[in-house]
């Protein structure tokens, strides 16, 4: 059995009564779980298996293929600001895309792990901005050491991976309704 830390970052179902659930962790990276059982009234992970979530977990490393079993749950924090408003649950989804379009799977992403805590954690406090979408954004490059001066963080990304999450459009227009 392993443990580790990780930022709940999506979550599908796999059967009537299980999830396949997607997590960020500092020392992991991208990691994939199945929650069997999750739906199911009774269940050990009933109301911990939520979008940003942040859990310490324990699970069962497969050896055929890259969807572990997810054996234990303790949420460390929940993040309830951010369904707050539909603009901060858009901008926490934002950089979730961003970080599964640029991070490896399987390794190590200590650095970014804290730089989406950090952000998520301050989303569910306060609404976005435009600085808070560029500053992660410039972070984030910071971090991969992609960046360009000639170029915004968002045109480095654009370069290198040839595309930016959809929801990045969506949040730019909201956040100049503001």
């Amino acid at each position: 059995m392993e443990k580790t830390q990780g930022i709940l970052i999506r979550r599908y179902r796999l059967t009537e009564s299980s999830l396949i659930v997607h997590w960020c962790s500092p020392d992991l990276g991208l990691i994939k779980t199945v929650a069997k059982g999750a739906l199911r009234p009774k269940s050990s992970f009933a109301g911990r298996l939520d979008l940003f979530f942040g859990a310490e977990l324990e699970f069962v490393r497969s050896r055929s293929t890259d969807l572990h079993i997810l054996r234990e749950l303790a949420v460390t924090a929940p993040r309830l600001g951010l369904r707050s408003s539909y603009l901060q649950t858009l901008a926490a989804a934002y950089f979730v895309q961003l970080l599964e379009l640029v991070a490896e799977k399987d390794t190590p992403i200590p650095e970014i792990h804290d730089l989406l805590e950090r952000a998520l954690d301050h989303l569910a406090k306060d609404r976005p901005r435009l600085r808070s979408v560029t500053y992660f954004e410039e972070e984030l490059v910071g971090h991969l050491g992609i960046a360009q001066p000639a170029l915004p963080a968002h045109g480095a990304i654009l370069r290198l991976y040839h595309q930016l999450p959809p929801g990045r459009e969506e949040l730019l227009e909201q956040l100049c309704e503001e």
